[in-house]
């Protein structure tokens, strides 16, 4: 409260932030400049078989993945992801397994009783933290990303992954809509059958896919 009523201008990272700001701090709206971040030049897509392959020799990963890449903290909602997953082996015919990446946060031991009671074992990959001149390559080697924070002030990986020309699922909360615009798709962040629906939708239709792809990459660049 301090620094925003002495501040003589506000940047927010969007525009739901400053709504936050407005709402939480009564800062007045004409005093914040809503400004995005934008996405690394470095975010783009991974063409090269070779590089591909070499990842996924390095970290034992499979040829077909859905990828979440994050914090693992209670705000990006991976508990929900998983039963979503759950959901989506036991309702749809879809082989890809769950890379969870990023490193661990507070609330982890949530995640990992999650995975024992879904009996899930097996299915979910978590390699930890994903160093930064790799990630194009982990978004690159994804057939879909999945993001269903509850939280998020701007949402920078789902902006990254569609730099790459990776398909992006987002929660319909906080700032997620601003970054994925009409590129991807947004579902309700506590309603798992609703994710694992949306996860088949993609999974299963080639051509919806390579149009997410396609959106995404034109979205992304409107980001600099």
């Amino acid at each position: 409260r301090h620094t925003v009523e002495h501040a003589a201008g506000i940047i927010a990272v969007s525009a739901s932030t400053r709504d936050d700001l407005v709402r939480i701090l009564g800062v007045p709206s004409e005093r914040i400049t809503a400004i995005p971040n934008g996405v690394d030049e470095t975010m783009r897509p991974v063409d090269s078989p070779a590089a591909l392959d070499d990842l996924r020799r390095r970290y034992g990963l499979p040829e077909r993945m859905i990828l979440f890449l994050g914090t693992l903290e209670p705000r990006k909602n991976i508990v929900t992801l998983l039963e979503a997953y759950a959901l989506l082996q036991q309702r749809y015919s879809v082989e890809h397994r769950l890379v969870i990446a990023g490193g661990k946060g507070w609330y982890y031991d949530e995640i990992d009783a999650t995975i024992e009671r879904l009996g899930l074992h097996g299915r979910i990959i978590s390699p930890g933290f994903v160093p930064q001149d790799e990630l194009a390559l982990w978004y690159s080697a994804a057939d879909l990303f999945v993001y269903p924070a509850l939280y998020e002030g701007f949402g920078l990986p789902p902006l990254e992954a569609m730099a790459c020309g990776t398909p992006v699922i987002v929660s319909s909360t906080s700032s997620l809509p601003e970054v994925v615009g009409d590129a991807g798709l947004m579902v309700d962040p506590h309603d798992p059958a609703a994710l694992a629906q949306a996860m088949a939708s993609v999974l299963d239709d080639a051509s919806r896919a390579a149009e997410m792809r396609a959106a995404g990459l034109a979205r992304a660049a409107g980001f600099s």
